[in-house]
Formats: C-alpha cells, structure tokens, sequence
C-alpha cells in the first residue's frame, strides 16, 4: 500500500504584499497515507520545513540513493509500523533563497503563516485530528532552526518538534562566515548590486553562496525598516568589521539564547528532538551540543542524538524521529 501527494495552491492573506515580492499563492504538498481513501479514520499532521534553498516540493525530489519524504513514509507505515500521519510540506521559499519560518518585517510572516492560516486550513481540508495535542514540525537545517523555533514560541500551537541539523549557535554557525560575505559583495560592487543581481545569473555563482546566506539570514534577523534595503547587515560593509549592535539582534533569535525565557513552554511538548552530525561543515554539531546542555540545565526533557556524519545527504535520519513523532501525537 502506498499514500498519495496533493499539491495544492493556498493563497495567503498574511504574505500578499510581502516586501520581497513574493507569490502570496504557495505550492503546498500534502502526503495522505496509504488507506486515507478507503477509511473514516483521522491523523495527526506533521509539517515539514525544507533546509535553506529547498522549499515543500523539494521533499518530493527522486534521489538516486535515498528515498523521497512520501516513499520514506509509505515504508514507515507499511512496514515497519508507524502510526500514519498526514504531512503538509510548507512552501517557504523566498526571493532570497529561503526560509528561517520566522516572522520579519524584511521578508514577510512566515511564522504567522503556518500557525495562524496552514493550520486551520489542513484541519478544515483533511481528516486531520484537530487540536495542538496533534500537531508536530520537523525538518532540517533551516527546517530544523524552523521546527525548533516553533517549538519555542509556539508551543500553543505544536506538541512535538525535531530538529535535524538546526542553525544554533550563531556565534559559530553565522559568524565565522561574515568575513568571506563581506568580500563576495565587494567582489560585485557592494549590497546593492548583489541583490539587484541574485537572478541574474544562469547559475547561481558557487563562490558567492557564503555571502548569499549571511544576507538572507540578515534579512530574518536583522530587519530594520529605515535601512536602505530594509534590513542590516551584521558588519560594515566598507571594511568587515562586525557590528557588535546588530549582531546581537541576531542573537535574540538563536535557541540557544531563548531556552531560558521559554523553558515552561518547552516542558509542555510531548516531544522535542534535536540531532547533528558530528563533523557538520556549518558548525551546528557545536550548536546541537549547547542547545542540548540549555534544555537540560532547565529541567527540559528531550531526545538528543549526534552521529558520525556531516550537514549532506541526511534524509535517512527521518527514520529515527518520524516514528517517534507520530507516536508522540496519537
């Protein structure tokens, strides 16, 4: 027995007019697992955040060696018993290249957007179980900082999260790359030219993905509505030195930073993952570690697991944590 995949177009109201111009209309696959035809059964939902650079679809992408999301839990729930669950797959992507799922005035609110319009909306759709008890987020690298972020301020919302390789850290996962975005927009004449530019290029240029990803992540964490391109950067961009003022408004949206305020929230989750890679290029095998070592300084229980492998190619780590996710919201 197999499940199925919709795609369907949702036009959001919260992202119309979104300052980066992008469709307000999503592309949102939703996996129905094997039976959802034939049963008047209801199922928990699972939403599932794309890494930076990918978006919903891209959890449907044949790989010559591992399985796609929907086959992955076609085998999960056909043969080897996990409770079947409905998957909504967010479209996040975004002009500048994806999506951290949080709200910022320099992209849009994304965050709102899943809890407060792709929630009600999958319940009303599909047989879904209704009610937070039934809800889980997972996803990797900038799914997973997404998952865990919804897990932190939205815990009304999600009762379980999982974080596969999730930005922590900033300080290690961010910073070590401001350097090298500072040379790629003076490679190309400055900030402004670098975004008049992104789609410009047949491919984008290798050399210049350091810096694409410090400016996204600048447009997520350092929105700032009198900034020229309504956003700062976290250093100058004539001579690279850090701006310690900006970086720190960064810092407020790290996990690592938010566990404190937001322990009582977190011990409400019936469940919270959080994996890495132990040899993971982007540094985040530091930042599991303390994240980690945050939840439980404050008494939050969780899953961790660290595994001999680096930030690529990690889809088969679904099997650990789909499984516990579905059982933790039956």
């Amino acid at each position: 027995m197999v499940g199925r995949v919709e795609i369907h177009a949702y036009e959001s109201a919260l992202l119309r007019g979104n300052p980066l111009q992008d469709p307000c209309t999503r592309q949102i696959p939703v996996y129905l697992p094997p039976g959802y035809d034939r049963a008047d059964a209801d199922y928990p939902v699972l939403f599932a955040l794309a890494g930076f650079t990918g978006t919903g679809r891209s959890f449907l992408n044949h790989d010559w060696y591992q399985e796609n999301l929907p086959q992955r839990l076609d085998r999960l729930i056909t043969a080897e018993g996990m409770p079947p669950v409905i998957v909504l797959m967010v479209d996040g992507m975004t002009r500048v290249g994806g999506n951290q799922y949080i709200d910022s005035a320099a992209v849009g609110p994304w965050a709102s957007h899943i809890v407060h319009e792709l929630v009600p909306w999958v319940e009303s759709a599909f047989r879904v179980r209704p009610g937070r008890a039934h809800r889980g987020v997972f996803g990797k690298s900038s799914g997973g900082y997404g998952a865990v972020m919804m897990a932190l301020e939205h815990a009304d919302t999600f009762a379980a999260a999982a974080s596969h390789s999730g930005d922590a850290y900033f300080e290690y996962c961010y910073a070590p790359d401001f350097p090298k975005a500072a040379d790629g927009l003076r490679s190309v004449g400055g900030l402004g030219a670098f975004l008049a530019g992104l789609h410009a290029h047949r491919k984008f240029p290798d050399k210049l993905f350091h810096t694409l990803n410090v400016v996204a992540m600048a447009h997520f964490y350092g929105p700032n509505a009198a900034a020229p391109h309504g956003f700062d950067l976290p250093f100058d961009e004539r001579t690279g030195e850090r701006d310690e003022a900006v970086f720190a408004r960064w810092k407020t949206r790290d996990p690592v930073e938010l566990v404190a305020a937001r322990a009582a929230d977190l011990k409400r989750l019936a469940l919270l993952w959080i994996e890495c890679g132990a040899q993971d290029e982007w540094n985040l095998h530091h930042g599991a570690r303390i994240l980690s070592a945050r939840l439980t300084a404050h008494g939050v229980a969780h899953g961790y697991a660290e595994f001999e492998d680096n930030h690529r190619s990690l889809n088969y780590r679904y099997d650990e944590t789909l499984p516990r996710l579905a059982a933790a919201l039956l």
